[in-house]
């Protein structure tokens, strides 16, 4: 299992060489120069020029890249433009808000998904089962903006239920609690269909299996079968889900963050590429590309958990 772990980190380096590269190409497209911003209206033409010869913008594209990629090797992600702050710092800072967007999205959704998969599973072509089905497709079509929206509309500003926007603290003190319930909210129902749609499906196809006949001969009950022995096993391509979408889920943290005012990776990434401050967007970039590579190493760690089978493989 070791081996492997280190084998799907060895091959993640290319991958997040190549989004540094797609994301540092996309950024020399927007019709924005960091060095007249960094000079302002009053600058004059040589006072820009300077700039850009000492940010190294005068050089070739692919020069521009390396030199970036010998600076991130060394920790450096250098400068925001705007406030003239370290990106690190800043990443720092906007990454707490987010760890906490996404754990509060999660600690809900994931085992209301499981258990509503369950459950239409257990009462296969009932009306539980149905509902469960129709929330489950519902739940992939309806983007997280329009739910956001939605609940900005309804619960923070009609009855005003929930804080409009902002972040009132850490998400153990009842502020932040208060705060964080909406842009959670927003984000868990669309994660919660995809999630009881798999745990559906791969509960569904155990629960057809020859070990769980023999169970059910053994004289063991059906809510025993189901959670002690098919549940278990179904889990994997569930768990596969999860970091799929945990990765649609920073997507759309992006967007609930900056519906909710949130102070995190995703708005910080909004206004950097707004402001054009290429140095923060960058980082932002480079702290998302992490974050979806960090999910997937777990993943495959709690391959070898759930499955004993993974393990004796590897060995």
């Amino acid at each position: 299992m070791t081996r492997q772990l280190l084998w799907r980190l060895l091959t993640s380096i290319p991958v997040l060489l190549g989004v540094l590269l797609v994301g540092f190409l996309m950024l020399q497209v927007i019709p924005t120069d960091p060095a007249t911003i960094i000079a302002g209206p009053s600058g004059t033409a040589a006072e820009i020029e300077d700039i850009r010869r000492q940010l190294g913008l005068d050089a070739p594209i692919m020069m521009q890249f390396w030199f970036y990629l010998l600076r991130v090797m060394q920790g450096d992600l250098g400068r925001s433009i705007i406030n003239n702050a370290p990106v690190a710092s800043e990443l720092v800072t906007a990454l707490g808000p987010t760890i906490e967007l996404m754990v509060a999205s999660l600690i809900w959704a994931v085992p209301l998904g499981i258990l509503l998969g369950t459950l239409a599973a257990m009462r296969r072509g009932q009306v539980f089962d149905r509902a469960v089905t129709a929330l489950s497709v519902a739940g992939v079509s309806v983007p997280a903006f329009w739910v956001g929206l939605l609940l900005l509309q309804f619960a923070a500003f009609r009855w005003q239920l929930f804080p409009l926007q902002g972040r009132g603290g850490p998400l153990w003190t009842l502020n932040g609690l208060h705060h964080v319930a909406l842009p959670a909210l927003t984000l868990g129902l669309i994660f919660i269909g995809p999630v009881a749609r798999m745990t559906r499906t791969a509960v569904v196809e155990v629960l057809g299996a020859d070990f769980i006949r023999t169970a059910r001969a053994k004289g063991a009950s059906e809510f025993r079968v189901v959670t002690r022995h098919a549940l278990r096993t179904a889990l994997i391509p569930v768990v596969t889900l999860i970091g799929l979408q945990i990765g649609s889920l920073l997507g759309g943290a992006v967007i609930a963050e900056t519906i909710f005012g949130w102070p995190g990776i995703g708005r910080l990434a909004v206004g950097s590429i707004v402001s054009s401050d290429f140095p923060m967007a960058q980082g932002c970039i480079l702290v998302l590309a992490c974050g979806f590579i960090v999910v997937n190493f777990v993943v495959d760690a709690l391959y070898g958990l759930l499955d004993p089978r993974i393990r004796s493989k590897v060995r």
